[in-house]
């Protein structure tokens, strides 16, 4: 199994084409510090972005890929110094510590930050001569957002990418898809919902016998954990820093996030080696994969479940804790109804830009708030410990479940009372159950759990396997990121998009 780490070209052949397909296409590739630091990208390809939408299939827009983009209501080239962030109030939280959430909705094309995952998954390839985007096909399996991610990427590079995700995600995912696909069998539902990965990986084992289909699985893709490494890692720390700038006392706790491909989690890596926070993995309580061994199904869609991502850096997690799919479907009520919105404002005295923010969070963004809150209160955090966490993707994409929720849990109509009653029990009192400080034997067993998948179903050698339970593995890693860009900075001059 290719895990996406190659430095050296593996196919002259190949490359050449590549380069070839790139020149005549005129599509430069941006490399991953100007996307960490968007102040790095020349000027004139700034300017240029200045005439292209942020959600068209156009190659200028790989230069968007970052978490330094502007609300998308506001100027088609304005670019942040520090990323858009929301600083969660004490009224809507009920703890001291900061709660800060970068909207992951300023993302091109997707509105989600998975685009910056896949972009990290197929660069690498294309500039070590491992994908031909003239005959191979782009696999890109998921439940929602990376799928999307890959083929948006795909497309602007001018390759072919293909869907695989569970046939009972979200609409809006398909709507998406039906969009922006090549052809309508590149899209290819698997059964079940996000709870059924491992049909997709079943679906993944058959096309890869085709060898023009290169199959880019993101729970062992490490291209996913160094993008975000180094990506979302140092927009994190950006805002850190800007708001350490103005109060001096603060400490950054935790960094927060749902497991998902476990790529976000690697932001906690670098946002740990800077300032030494916690690392708190987050997983649905209807299958508590980490936390108790168990299994299930849920509706918190993107955060996958039932099994260990291989590039989750599982021996430097420091909590799990877990929220039930209860609480984010009721919550995405009361954040997208007048009702709750007025609740809200008038009754927790939430200001309206917060309120506008929450309308816009899709239901693993509001699993993250909770699980922050939920830290908050265990470690019983006070108003210098900061918690960061990303709000991963937008409401836009499950206006539908909108509607099978209140005729599910609301049949009557969702009523004031409701509203006081879902936020009482939702938000107000979180509780701090199902929350597990890891000792080291916690780590060992839900190491050891990734066996089953990696070793027995997937084939990854024992020797690879155990070799990432050391932390110098993690760190070998990250020599990757200088490398690729070196190898982007030539590519880019044979294709003589350099200019």
């Amino acid at each position: 199994m290719n895990l996406g780490l190659d430095t050296e070209r593996v196919d002259r052949k190949v490359y050449a084409s590549t380069v070839e397909h790139f020149r005549k296409a005129e599509i430069r590739l941006p490399t991953f510090a100007e996307l960490a630091d968007p102040s790095r990208v020349p000027e004139p390809v700034t300017e240029a972005l200045a005439s292209v939408g942020r959600d068209e299939a156009h190659p200028a827009n790989l230069f968007r890929v970052h978490w330094n983009n502007s609300n998308i209501g506001a100027g088609p080239n304005e670019r942040l110094e520090v990323p858009d962030h929301l600083v969660l109030p004490r009224a809507l939280t009920g703890v001291e510590a900061p709660i800060v959430v970068l909207p992951a909705d300023r993302f091109p094309m997707i509105h989600a930050h998975k685009v910056l995952a896949t972009y990290g998954c197929l660069a690498p390839r294309l500039i070590t001569g491992r994908f031909d985007p003239r005959r191979n096909k782009a696999v890109w399996p998921s439940t929602g957002n990376y799928c999307r991610g890959g083929v948006a990427i795909s497309k602007i590079m001018g390759c072919r990418g293909v869907a695989v995700l569970p046939a009972g995600m979200s609409r809006e995912r398909f709507d998406w898809l039906n969009e922006w696909v090549t052809d309508p069998t590149d899209i290819i539902r698997t059964p079940g919902t996000e709870s059924n990965v491992k049909e997709i990986y079943d679906r993944c084992a058959e096309l890869a016998r085709d060898p023009e289909n290169v199959i880019f699985n993101q729970f062992s893709e490490f291209g996913n954990y160094l993008a975000h490494y180094q990506l979302t890692g140092r927009a994190l720390a950006s805002v850190f820093a800007s708001l350490r700038s103005a109060e001096p006392a603060l400490e950054l706790a935790a960094f927060v996030s749902a497991t998902g491909s476990a790529g976000t989690l690697a932001a906690g890596d670098f946002l740990k080696d800077e300032y030494g926070s916690r690392i708190v993995a987050v997983e649905a309580l209807e299958c508590p994969t980490l936390l108790y061994n168990g299994f299930g199904e849920h509706n918190i869609q993107g955060i996958g479940d039932k099994h260990v991502p291989l590039i989750h850096n599982v021996m430097n997690t420091d909590i799990v804790t877990a929220v039930s799919d209860r609480s984010t479907d009721r919550l995405f009520v009361l954040f997208n109804t007048d009702t709750g919105r007025d609740y809200l404002t008038q009754r927790l005295e939430v200001p309206e830009a917060i309120v506008d923010q929450l309308g816009r969070f899709g239901f693993s963004s509001i699993c993250n708030m909770l699980a922050a809150i939920k830290t908050a209160k265990q470690l019983e955090l006070g108003s210098r410990d900061v918690l960061m966490t990303v709000a991963t993707d937008g409401a836009e994409l499950y206006t539908s479940e909108l509607d099978k929720i209140l005729e599910r849990d609301f049949p009557g109509g969702f009523s004031p009372a409701r509203a006081v009653e879902t936020a009482e029990q939702h938000l107000v009192n979180v509780t701090t159950e199902h929350h597990l400080e890891l000792s080291a034997m916690d780590r060992e067993r839900i190491f050891n759990l990734g066996y089953f998948t990696w070793v027995e179903q997937q084939g990854i050698t024992l020797g690879d396997f155990i070799a990432r339970k050391e932390q110098a593995f993690w760190r070998g890693l990250r020599d990757f990121l200088p490398a690729w860009d070196d190898q982007i900075r030539e590519f880019n001059r044979k294709t003589g998009t350099d200019a």
